[in-house]
């Protein structure tokens, strides 16, 4: 059950480095600098970090279906 689970790691930790990231430039982009480029760069980061998790996480589960049919 451990390899199943690999993919769920990996979607996690690849997710919350975007989704700081995104968090990062939007904050920098409304607060610090006001470009309005940088936010919009920011929000697309974010929801970009949410679908991948989204799609790790329906693989996932699709995975572990598909393994206790069998």
């Amino acid at each position: 059950m451990q390899s199943y689970g690999k993919i769920l790691n990996v979607t996690r930790y690849i997710c919350g480095t975007l989704l700081t990231i995104g968090t990062i430039m939007f904050l920098y982009g409304a607060f610090v600098s006001g470009l309005s480029t940088v936010t919009g760069i920011g929000i697309g980061v974010v929801m970009g970090a949410v679908f991948i998790f989204i799609m790790g996480l329906f693989l996932e589960i699709t995975d572990e279906m598909i393994v206790k049919k069998r």
